[in-house]
């Protein structure tokens, strides 16, 4: 069956990079999801004053990979514990945030929160906010498989390959051949 995800974790081009490698992820792609303003430009949402999280949107087939695989990737590849930012990148559109787009994947998220919380994967509690789908909007075009087209973008160089290149070597079972 093919469901969507809608997952904030920082930066979109991460998360995308990571997921699109990602068996059973069908499409992945950048967006602004949880804000006030209708069709909002990046130049917008980068002032932390729309109320949008950069979120990746995916497409996923379950018969190849479940919810909550996809977040056991999320929770890997972000730092869950920091409100409003992920490392210098700082405001509110930042956020770790879980937009779940039925009651099924509310329950596996906040049971998987607890799950963590509870083992105390992090030394600080976790502020991932966990949010029905509301607005959301197609990031501009060259946001796009971003990391793919722009290996030499100084913070693709510093921030996204070195997220990847670990994603890679622990899901490496998981990852599309």
């Amino acid at each position: 069956m093919i469901e969507e995800a809608t997952l904030g974790a920082g930066c979109f081009w991460c998360i995308e990079a990571c997921l699109r490698e990602l068996n059973g992820v069908n499409e992945v792609y950048p967006a602004y999801a949880g804000g006030e303003i209708v069709n909002p430009t990046y130049e917008q949402i980068c002032t932390g004053n729309t109320g949008h999280a950069e979120v990746a949107r995916v497409i996923f087939d379950t018969d190849k990979v479940s919810f909550e695989e996809l977040l056991e990737v999320f929770w890997f590849i972000h730092n869950p514990t920091q409100l409003n930012r992920q490392g210098n990148d700082v405001g509110s559109q930042y956020r770790s945030v879980i937009f779940y787009h039925s009651e099924e994947q509310k329950n596996i998220s906040e049971s998987y929160l607890k799950r963590l919380s509870e083992e105390k994967v992090w030394d600080e509690d976790i502020v991932t906010e966990i949010t029905p789908v509301s607005t959301f909007y197609r990031a501009e075009n060259y946001h796009h498989n971003y990391f793919a087209l722009n290996p030499q973008n100084m913070y693709c160089q510093a921030v996204v390959r070195p997220k990847v290149e670990k994603f890679r070597k622990v899901f490496a079972e998981k990852r599309k051949k």
